[in-house]
This record gives structure tokens, C-alpha cells and sequence, in this order.
């Protein structure tokens, strides 16, 4: 037997699906909006289940940007990239500097980390160190901390 698929209309229940996709994980409002227009949801209607599901506690942008700074920490990348990325996602910037504190000590060595687990050994020459610096800052680091990480590298190996 064929499982049946309902269409959107005026007998969609918006609010289940809001919710069926929360359970999947995490979203910001602003993604969970367009997700449901992109099913054929009204605005008016986008905006009563969104302001319902943020009065209940299953919606919050704030939990969002939590899990999303986390979840990309720990794939490697720096606050630029991860702070760009919640932006994209409609996180204002108060949220997004809250869900990004807990890790401010920590961007150096996962800097670090990044770059030993990409190349391993200190550059031989320019060219090779702006390579490298490069990557660092595709990651999302900021450019004075590379800077001070491949020049703390090239020391090291002198």
C-alpha cells in the first residue's frame, strides 16, 4: 500500500510540521519560516505557529545558535565563518556573540589543531605560509590570529 502525501492547503496542520521538523533538530525561526512558505504556508499563519512554538519553548533561536556554534566547532571552523553562517540564518548579532563566548579562549589552539591536522609541518617558504594562512582564514579564523599562529610555527621550527 502507498502512503499517502498531503498537499498544502487550508487543512495542512502547519503547526504539526513545524514541529515534526524541530524534532529532526534545531531550527532558527527564520529557517523554519521558510520552510513551511516553501510548502505553501501563509505568512500570517507562518507567523502565529512561529510566535506559538517560541511561547512554548520549542522554537528558540537562541538554543539554535547554541547548537549550530557547537556542531561547527566541531567540524574546525573559527567565529568568523560560524558568526557569518548564524547571520545567514537570522541570529542577530547579541545571540550569536552569546552562543560564541563559552569557546573565545579556545580559537587559537583549535587554529591550531585545524592547521596541524591539514599540513602538519611549518611552511618552507612564503608562498607555502600563505598557503597555509589562507585555509586558516577560509576556516573562518580571524587574520591577526593566523598571522600570530604561522609565524609562532615558523619559529617553533627554527
Amino acid at each position: 500500500m502507498k502512503a499517502r502525501t498531503r498537499r498544502p492547503d487550508e487543512d495542512t496542520d502547519w503547526r504539526e510540521l513545524a514541529i515534526r521538523l524541530l524534532a529532526r533538530r534545531e531550527h532558527s525561526a527564520r529557517e523554519l519560516a521558510h520552510k513551511l512558505a516553501a510548502r505553501g504556508c501563509a505568512a500570517d499563519i507562518i507567523e502565529q505557529v512561529l510566535a506559538e512554538l517560541r511561547d512554548e519553548g520549542l522554537q528558540s533561536d537562541a538554543r539554535f545558535a547554541e547548537a549550530h556554534v557547537h556542531a561547527r566547532v566541531q567540524r574546525g571552523y573559527g567565529p568568523l565563518r560560524i558568526r557569518a553562517e548564524l547571520a545567514e540564518r537570522g541570529i542577530d548579532e547579541h545571540l550569536a556573540e552569546q552562543a560564541l563566548a563559552p569557546w573565545a579562549d579556545e580559537w587559537a589552539e583549535r587554529a591550531r589543531a585545524e592547521w596541524r591536522k591539514r599540513f602538519g609541518s611549518a611552511p618552507r617558504d612564503r608562498r607555502e605560509w600563505a598557503r597555509q594562512a589562507r585555509f586558516l582564514q577560509g576556516r573562518g579564523y580571524p587574520t591577526g590570529l593566523v598571522s600570530r599562529l604561522m609565524n609562532e610555527i615558523e619559529r617553533d621550527t627554527e
